[in-house]
């Protein structure tokens, strides 16, 4: 393998030595993933069973995509594992953004509240919230207005939490993952304990989750913990790798029928939507994401820990819990940033002959560099890694459907970082 790493990768014996030994030092923690992954398998297998999925929930359907039974079965089978009343899964939500987009116009109407309980959202999501170049289109448009309890430190803060919603709070959002933020993600628990709060201080207000990158990776479900409604994208987590388009809403039947009504027409809603040749691509999908997220799980803990002790400040470290798949590296310069995402990309099956380059990537607002070489455009479950490109530049790396050949990919990005070492 040494061998085959030098010739084909240019990787040098001491670089695949260091990983290796890393590799022997986090063999607890990586057992310990294996344990989750082998949880949750098992708890998707036997939602497949009770519900009863056969070869013809495979087969697409056209047109207005009437009695489409594999698509029935897909929402049957997300409600089943994620502990909720229904579910809302189609190839035709684009994306974690569109998903969550759907769920905030689906529930709030002109005059309504909405408060993100974890600071500023992830970047795409501002221009639907309102506020940016242009308003058209947001909930700001529609008159609906905005407040965001901050943190304190990159921790949740209870104390702004309860001083920013009111009687006038319709819904809050809560968002998992890190995003583009130097803070811990959130496990169920401090998700679920948000929630009781909010819900002591009023019932009705609706709470939402951004789930982007954490489907799989604890052994329940943010649903499991009173969430109102779920949502994320199919070509992170929960789509395996084998999605090739799509997202998920899962939460209470109320809100998950006027999600669809938004989604596809008021009357209409999960009636309608043919689903051509995707039922079974996002079925296998769903089988083989806890799986795949543990693999993915593997990578980030690899790569935290080579990074770790090369002397970059990351986050997780290698002792911290982890509820979401992305590992963070804080290099302090552009240069580091890109190289590390050229390691990344070389390291890919895809587009492996591509050089990375920072570009104005729409819905953010600096420019993004990101290393993508899936098989899937832009599945950030298949191993990515990208990073805006501003002070104090950190790179944001997800996913991995191979621990093996993650392996390569990160040996390519520290033999990068090494052959730059005069860059910091």
């Amino acid at each position: 393998m040494n061998e085959l790493l030098k010739q084909n990768y240019n990787i040098s014996l001491e670089i695949i030595d260091f990983l290796n030994n890393i590799k022997d030092e986090i063999k607890t923690k990586l057992e310990a993933i294996k344990s989750v992954a082998m949880y949750n398998q098992i708890k998707v297998l036997s939602a497949f069973a009770r519900n009863k999925i056969s070869t013809q929930h495979f087969n697409g359907t056209t047109g207005y995509g009437y009695d489409d039974i594999g698509r029935d079965a897909l929402d049957l089978i997300y409600a089943d594992i994620f502990q909720a009343e229904d579910a809302l899964v189609r190839h035709t939500i684009i994306s974690g953004t569109h998903a969550i987009s759907l769920c905030l116009f689906a529930v709030l109407r002109p005059g309504d509240t909405l408060v993100s309980l974890t600071g500023k959202p992830y970047d795409t999501l501002e221009q639907v919230i309102g506020g940016g170049n242009s308003d058209l289109g947001s909930l700001k448009d529609f008159g609906i207005k905005y407040k965001q309890a901050e943190l304190t430190e990159g921790k949740i803060d209870h104390n702004n939490i309860m001083s920013t919603i009111d009687q006038n709070t319709k819904a809050v959002l809560i968002q998992k993952s890190r995003g583009y933020d130097w803070r811990s993600s959130l496990t169920n628990i401090e998700i679920g304990e948000i929630i009781k709060k909010v819900k002591a201080f009023n019932e009705n207000i609706i709470c939402l989750v951004d789930n982007c990158y954490g489907e799989f990776v604890e052994k329940d479900e943010p649903s499991a913990y009173g969430a109102d409604l779920v949502a994320g994208s199919l070509i992170k987590n929960p789509g395996g790798g084998l999605a090739p388009t799509g997202g998920y809403i899962v939460g209470k039947s109320e809100y998950i029928k006027r999600a669809a009504y938004k989604l596809n027409s008021v009357g209409l809603g999960k009636h309608i939507g043919a689903t051509l040749d995707t039922n079974r691509l996002i079925l296998q999908g769903v089988f083989m994401a806890p799986h795949i997220v543990g693999e993915a799980m593997q990578t980030a803990v690899l790569c935290g820990a080579a990074f770790e002790k090369l002397g970059f400040d990351v986050s997780p470290g290698l002792h911290d819990d982890r509820s979401d798949t992305i590992q963070a590296i804080k290099f302090g310069c552009a240069q580091s940033v890109i190289e590390f995402c050229k390691g990344i990309q070389k390291g890919s099956p895809i587009d492996s002959f591509v050089t990375p380059e920072p570009w104005d990537m729409p819905g953010y607002s600096h420019k993004v560099i990101m290393a993508a070489g899936g098989f899937v455009q832009g599945s950030s479950i298949e191993l990515s890694a990208d990073a805006p490109i501003k002070p104090p530049y950190i790179v944001y790396m997800q996913g991995g459907l191979t621990f093996e050949s993650a392996f390569t990919a990160i040996a390519c990005a520290v033999q990068n970082i090494a052959d730059k070492k005069d860059l910091y």
